[in-house]
């Protein structure tokens, strides 16, 4: 899928080079791109999912995006979206259930981007978590707090992986 904005947001720095960036595509050989593999997390309740906020200061836009991050070397998905997890909220989770897989090309800060996204339904073992209206996250690059948004309200700002909205209404 072709996504006109951001796609890669808080994520983990691990194999990425150091001047790309967290948001960045990570550099292969001979310093070409590479395609990332990510790890996502849509924690649902109701019509609510709980996403983190970027910006693109190329675009002058704002963005949601849910959380997780990049998997490691000999790290399955599931394994990386537990520790992305932990990094960014503090948090333990369920055991995730993966929805489907998002390709994502996209250019962000200016940049193209290439990354293969596995998305998983994922809950809170701490459910009390879901009655706060945000959650401090703990890494630089999100604008802010983690933010419950309503898929069903037009969106105020664009959602990314592109695909996501439709992903999530197909799994219902």
């Amino acid at each position: 899928m072709r996504v006109a904005g951001p796609g890669t947001p808080g994520e983990a720095t691990a194999g990425v080079s150091p001047s790309a960036g967290p948001f960045r595509a990570p550099s292969g050989m001979h310093g070409m791109p590479s395609i990332r593999f990510l790890a996502l997390g849509v924690f649902r309740d109701g019509t609510r999912i709980l996403v983190g906020r970027g910006y693109d200061s190329v675009k002058r836009q704002h963005f949601h995006r849910p959380l997780g991050g990049a998997v490691e070397f000999g790290e399955t998905a599931a394994e990386a979206l537990r520790r992305e997890i932990r990094e960014e909220l503090r948090a333990e989770i369920e055991e995730p259930v993966r929805l489907g897989v998002l390709e994502n090309l996209f250019t962000w800060e200016g940049r193209p981007g290439h990354e293969v996204i596995t998305v998983f339904d994922v809950a809170f073992a701490d459910r009390s978590l879901y009655d706060r209206p945000s959650l401090p996250l703990h890494e630089d690059v999100w604008d802010g707090e983690a933010v419950w948004i309503d898929l069903s309200a037009p969106p105020a700002e664009p959602l990314y992986p592109d695909g996501l909205r439709a992903l999530l209404r197909d799994a219902g």
